[in-house]
Formats: C-alpha cells, structure tokens, sequence
C-alpha cells in the first residue's frame, strides 16, 4: 500500500505539468496570453490584456533572455534571429572558437570549411 501512495505522490507533480494537447505558446487556445498573475493584475488595475509573446509589443522570450541576448549576442529568448549563429553577420561558433580555428588551421566552430591539413588562417 505504502509503495502505491509513494508511487501516486511522485507521479503527481509529472502529470500535474504535462499538458497534452497544447503547444506551450502563450496565446493558444488552452494557454491564454501572459501568467495568471499577470492577467491577475491587468484585471486588478483595469489595463488591457498583457499580448501573446512574439507579437510587436511583447517579443519573444523574456526580459532577462533578452537582456542575455543583447549582451552576449546570441539569440537564446528568439527575439534576435539575426544573431543567431551561421548567419552573416554571426558566423557559426563562438569567437573562442573561431580563434582556435585560425590559430590552429582547424575547424571546430564550423566558420572555416577550408581549413583542412593544419594550415592556419591569417
């Protein structure tokens, strides 16, 4: 009997944060825009519904994403697609890596395809 209730007890908070059928995205049917307390607040104050992430006034991700995002230029919260790596202005790897690659005549980060037989980029 114990091994059951132990059993149901760790199953629980799995089952309580699976949510089949919905894709997650804030704004889909199942998922209103924003959290609870958000919405919470917005009828508290009387403001308007806080929007769907990804739409012009709420971008993707969240602050602080974004906020790694302008400091690291990376695209982690995808906010910033054109910092995403491959494209070109952000070649694939990071600088560390690409460093290494020139140095060495390698390509670990993927930016020198014609690196081949050690011979280094200048």
């Amino acid at each position: 009997m114990n091994r059951i209730v132990f059993a149901a007890l760790v199953a629980l908070p799995i089952a309580a944060c699976s949510n089949p059928g919905s894709t997650g995205r804030d704004g889909t049917a199942g998922n209103p825009p924003s959290t609870a307390s958000q919405r919470a607040y917005d009828r508290a104050t009387g403001s308007g519904p806080t929007s769907a992430d990804g739409t012009r006034n709420n971008p993707t991700g969240t602050a602080a994403e974004r906020s790694f995002d302008r400091a690291a230029g990376t695209n982690t919260s995808g906010a910033y697609p054109s910092q995403s790596d491959g494209t070109r202005t952000n070649p694939p790897g990071t600088a560390a890596e690409r460093a290494y690659d020139r140095a060495t005549g390698s390509n670990t980060s993927g930016a020198y395809p014609s690196n081949s037989g050690g011979v280094p980029q200048r």
